[in-house]
């Protein structure tokens, strides 16, 4: 709300009386903490150190070693959704993430849109003398923004935040990152060859924001969240830190979940007769193939030789990730920040099942509902965590970071939502080096913040009227009683149709796997779990209490109308892919292009999956040795790119990064003059993993000249990043044929169009004819 002037304004400004406090920012609560919240992704309780796991994290060790470990924080099962609770302090649905960005339906809950009468914390807190910073990933903007040309209301800086650099998305490629500066998309200041990762990328912004911040105004309180890309997949690092690991998982996932409960055990982070999950513990009839875990006895030497790797890939990415927070960590001790700094570190889901039971050197396949080739896998084992592979490990692996629980991430089961979570406040936690063991959620952040700052939520924010919070403050965790009974009461679950409700130490949880296709709900059994006692929700007592588990589902039905669950979504990947909300087809079904231009997100741009389409370029030839992209999309790992390399016209299309790429050349060259240079794809049929299959024919100007047959992939090219680019190639370039970036040179792009639709038709001659009047 806007304060009152209580100053005093005649004709003559020396009669009058000033009162800048109308204008200015309030100051901040006198000795208000510094918050330094560092959320990692796709990491289960048994990955890290602090509890007992095997990736060495030495800065999270130094965290925890002078604050708080906590060993039961939840989550929501997916990364957007508990992002979007961090943020606002409000529970998922109701703002508007039911699941990912990317998978927004449409309905109250499944938006992808936080309304704003649920305000950030750092909407608040800038309005209270902080600054506010955003380094890393951001996942809650929805897909229709993304765009360098759309509306930039969701944005961070529209958020509340002062400054943002990171990427926007689910992940992106960290040695070449889709890169945003504030409210623009940027280039990569350079590249891996010259030694680029996103982490340490990511974490000199950190500093140098913190360091413009302490300059400026060295009194002024600050908010930085740090989302770096790790753990999420692609999992990438340098080549000395997966080195570290070499030989360390040899033992297989299963030998590491008997280990890991082991040492969890003794830290106490688990009591002591918790017992191991099964590695497949849902029936049949409730499970899902693509989530599966191969016995490490059934594997051959290759194939455990190939698995250990990955995780020695995932375990090198997080731990150099680690170096990179603690290089700010140290810049707060070198100036003196570091005592009144509230650092939280944490995770925002389970270990991610995304590798499929094989794992993979290049993830897009799982968006793509594409099976795994072993051979190729097999092939590239020396080159996983390089710019090579977009790789991910198998199940295994997932199950085995979330021991001892069940599952992993996107399930309700606490292999879904049980995450790490340390504290350290050296002027607010007296305890050092200590556990707790209260029942937390993603939810009772902002609340924790909020009172450890000494502020309260406002009522209204930007003149809306705020949602209240349902999440309770764990600043009373922080004192001297470390057994104090846990104040929250309540957290319902659902993500992917899997659901629970956790009440007083009781948790119901409906037996099922996410993408099951199955619907039917009323009939999902309700297994009852009291999880006081039995942390890894092993022994249902729901024929026992059968009352109490009535309770509480209805209970959870309570809470999904609260809070704009429903509807429940199901389906399997392969419909979704069908269903993701793609850019609005022009009514003249042709999509324009133009040089000097962003990079336009895949989901912005045209849609081309499963279609029969047209690519046309008008191009003036001046050089006869032109050369360059006239249009690419995607990466080595999936894409497409038109260009024109040694005279002739190319198109290549990078199937899911399987080699051999599929191409296209001219057998004359493209000689120097005005021309429609383009490429169609005449789809006949879909195939039996939806890939469109068809021919493609190169055309320059209203002949064809080339043609050979053709499959088109199922899905995007990428979950985030390697976007449409005109002119250039993004910085991981689709083709082996042409480096980094390929930009076209000896000559002109007036126009590039895409024509999409099984039906579509554009007579060449006549826009031949077109592009000639252009000129």
């Amino acid at each position: 709300m806007a304060r009152r002037f209580n100053g005093v304004v005649n004709v003559d400004v020396r009669d009058s009386v000033p009162d800048w406090s109308a204008f200015r920012q309030p100051p901040a609560p006198e000795g208000a903490p510094n918050v330094l919240l560092v959320l990692y992704d796709d990491t289960g309780l048994a990955a890290w150190s602090p509890y007992g796991g095997r990736i060495n994290m030495p800065t999270m060790d130094r965290i925890a070693a002078n604050g708080l470990t906590y060993t039961q924080w939840h989550t929501t099962a997916l990364c957007s959704p508990t992002r979007s609770c961090l943020l606002t302090g409000r529970n998922h649905h109701e703002n508007g993430f039911a699941q990912i960005a990317e998978g927004t339906q449409g309905f109250p809950g499944h938006t992808g849109i936080i309304p704003m009468e649920n305000a950030t914390l750092a909407e608040v807190l800038r309005e209270n003398g902080y600054s506010t910073l955003w380094v890393g990933k951001n996942h809650n903007v929805p897909i229709d923004e993304w765009s360098p040309g759309g509306s930039k209301r969701n944005w961070p800086l529209a958020r509340g935040f002062d400054r943002f650099y990171g990427f926007i998305g689910g992940e992106t490629n960290n040695w070449y990152p889709n890169l945003v500066e504030d409210n623009h998309y940027i280039e990569q200041p350079y590249l891996p060859e010259d030694g680029y990762h996103l982490s340490k990328d990511l974490a000199d912004h950190a500093i140098s924001y913190l360091g413009d911040v302490r300059q400026a105004d060295p009194d002024k309180p600050w908010f930085l969240w740090f989302c770096p890309g790790a753990n999420h997949a692609p999992h990438h690092a340098p080549q000395e830190y997966i080195d570290k690991y070499k030989g360390v998982f040899d033992d297989g996932y299963e030998a590491y979940r008997e280990w890991a409960l082991a040492r969890m055990v003794e830290r106490d982070i688990l009591p002591a007769d918790t017992t191991l999950s099964p590695i497949n513990p849902l029936p049949d009839d409730v499970s899902a193939d693509s989530d599966f875990v191969r016995p490490w006895d059934s594997l051959n030497d290759d194939e455990k030789r190939l698995f250990s790797r990955m995780a020695e890939v995932y375990a090198g990415f997080s731990e150099y990730t680690d170096a990179q927070v603690g290089r700010v960590v140290d810049f707060l001790e070198q100036t003196g920040q570091l005592e009144n700094t509230i650092i939280l570190y944490c995770a925002d889901n389970g270990a991610s099942g995304e590798g499929s039971p094989d794992g993979t050197v290049n993830e897009n396949k799982f968006f793509n509902a594409y099976p795994e080739d072993l051979e190729q896998n097999l092939s590239m084992i020396d080159q996983l965590g390089s710019p090579e592979t977009y790789n991910h490990y198998p199940t295994g692996w997932a199950t085995a970071f979330s021991a001892p629980f069940k599952m992993f991430k996107r399930y309700t089961y606490q292999g879904g939502v049980a995450d790490p979570m340390v504290i350290s406040w050296p002027r607010g936690i007296d305890a050092h080096g200590e556990v707790r063991h209260q029942y937390h959620h993603a939810v009772d952040v902002v609340p924790t913040i909020l009172e450890c700052i000494g502020l309260e939520f406002p009522d209204f924010v930007q003149g809306y009227e705020q949602s209240p919070l349902p999440g309770v403050s764990m600043k009373y965790t922080f004192g001297t009683k470390p057994d104090a009974p846990t104040e929250k009461k309540i957290q319902y679950y659902e993500m992917l149709a899997t659901r629970g409700l956790w009440r007083d130490g009781w948790k119901v949880v409906a037996q099922r796997a996410p993408f099951l296709g199955k619907g039917h709900f009323e009939s999902d059994t309700w297994e009852l779990y009291h999880t006081d006692v039995d942390r890894s929700e092993m022994h249902d007592l729901a024929a026992e209490h059968p009352e109490l588990v009535k309770e509480l589902v209805n209970l959870w039905y309570v809470e999904a109308g609260k809070y704009n669950v429903l509807p429940l979504d199901d389906r399997t990947v392969a419909e979704l892919v069908a269903v993701v909300p793609v850019a609005d087809i022009p009514k003249d079904g042709i999509y324009r292009y133009y040089p000097g231009t962003g990079e336009l997100p895949e989901f912005n741009a045209a849609e081309i999956r499963g279609r029969s389409f047209k690519i046309l370029a008008d191009v003036t030839i001046t050089d006869p040795d032109a050369e360059g992209v006239i249009l690419a999309v995607g990466s080595r790992h999936g894409g497409h790119s038109l260009f024109l390399k040694n005279k002739k016209l190319w198109y290549v299309n990078n199937f899911i990064g399987i080699p051999p790429e599929q191409q296209l050349v001219s057998p004359d060259d493209v000689t120097p003059g005005v021309h429609v240079l383009g490429a169609e794809f005449v789809k006949d049929r879909m195939g039996d993993k939806h890939e469109a299959i068809g021919k493609a024919v190169l055309h320059i100007d209203d002949q064809p000249v080339a043609e050979t047959p053709w499959k088109t992939q199922p899905g995007h090219f990428s979950l985030d990043g390697e976007g449409l680019a005109i002119g250039r190639d993004t910085a991981d370039p689709v083709s082996k044929e042409y480096d980094s970036g390929y930009p076209f040179r000896g000559g002109t792009i007036t126009e590039v169009r895409i024509a999409v639709g099984d039906d579509a038709y554009i007579d060449l001659e006549r826009d031949f004819r077109a592009g000639l009047s252009r000129d």
